[in-house]
């Protein structure tokens, strides 16, 4: 998804808002319909058997409003599915933590799979302590899918998403673009052990090594807070006043206000997830590029797979599935900000 398809994917994502509408309280379920998988052989609806499949869907936190965006496009596709195929169902079964917690995400794959669900998409935390839930869903005949965050060495059958190295390398490309030459970068990240981030990381990295000048002084970790985040990126700017620019891997200190005083005016900043907190930044000028994702394409697109498995009996051509990038500006930031308005009514503060 380019910034070319900003106007196709909000008319697309229009035509199905109402997929979102109810079963919106967390780690709820919406299983309405027959039974999971099961076949209805009644005169209801003519002699057609009818079909109803039910997919897990678990994300990373409730709170983020990233995977509310992935909720509505999981919703969304649900009830497209149920509309184009005769006799055919779809619901979701929304399972997500409050906050990030990969046991959680793990004890609801097991759940998942002992309800009899007929599959699974899953943003993984940790993507080896989920591997053997993962990999006991598909030895239970429950396909699953990831989307946002792999477990690469599971069973899963296919990922949907960037690719994070590429994602991590186009942080730093922007920011070295904004920079011009010479800079002291600092790179912000959170949990070490989620394989998103660490690829994000060496992208910067790598990326970072092809322009002469400039120098990376360290990843600085943290807690995924916005408040953590925020005062993470104070104390290293004020022990390093000579940092020039800052390369977030995620958005998480731009979901607060007033984040960046005293970093904006005197480093650039490009970090990725333009959510509704972080386009204030960059109409602000505090922020000067938002690298985005398929935040509604994470749970679209999931769904989308999991159904062409489970009901066409259709593997995707590739198991790696990698959307493009949004790359948001001043130029193109209201334009964008329409999107939230579809995929998270509530504007996400």
């Amino acid at each position: 998804m380019n910034t070319r398809a900003f106007s196709t994917i909000l008319g697309l994502s229009a035509m199905t808002l109402l997929a979102a509408c109810g079963n919106q309280g967390g780690n709820s379920s919406n299983t309405g319909g027959s039974s999971s998988g099961s076949a209805d052989t009644g005169t209801t609806g003519g002699n057609a058997a009818e079909v109803t499949y039910t997919f897990g869907v678990i994300a990373k936190a409730e709170q983020n409003p990233v995977f509310q965006a992935a909720r509505v496009g999981a919703e969304a596709a649900a009830k497209k599915l149920s509309e184009e195929n005769e006799g055919v169902t779809v619901t979701i079964n929304w399972r997500t933590p409050a906050t990030e917690d990969a046991q959680k995400q793990a004890e609801f794959v097991e759940l998942l799979t002992s309800q009899g669900v007929d599959g699974i998409a899953i943003s993984c935390t940790d993507a080896n302590l989920l591997q053997s839930s993962i990999n006991a869903a598909a030895a239970g005949n429950v396909p699953v899918v990831t989307f946002d965050s792999d477990a690469p060495n599971s069973d899963r059958f296919a990922y949907y998403g960037v690719d994070d190295k590429a994602a991590g390398a186009k942080v730093m490309q922007e920011l070295a673009a904004q920079l011009g030459g010479p800079g002291v970068v600092a790179v912000l990240s959170g949990n070490p052990n989620s394989a998103n981030l660490s690829a994000r990381v060496d992208g910067v990295r790598e990326e970072a090594a092809k322009h002469e000048g400039i120098e990376i002084r360290d990843v600085f970790y943290a807690p995924e807070t916005a408040a953590d985040m925020a005062a993470k990126m104070q104390q290293v700017q004020t022990s390093n006043p000579d940092i020039t620019g800052w390369a977030l891997v995620g958005g998480w200190p731009l979901y607060t206000d007033n984040a960046l005083d005293g970093i904006y005016e005197n480093a650039k900043v490009v970090s990725m997830d333009p959510l509704p907190l972080p386009l204030d930044y960059v109409k602000a000028g505090q922020v000067q590029v938002l690298v985005g994702q398929p935040y509604y394409g994470w749970g679209y697109e999931s769904v989308m797979l999991l159904f062409d498995k489970v009901h066409n009996g259709k593997d995707p051509a590739d198991v790696m599935n990698y959307a493009e990038f949004d790359i948001v500006n001043t130029d193109n930031v209201d334009e964008y900000a329409e999107n939230w308005k579809i995929w998270d009514p509530t504007g996400g503060h």
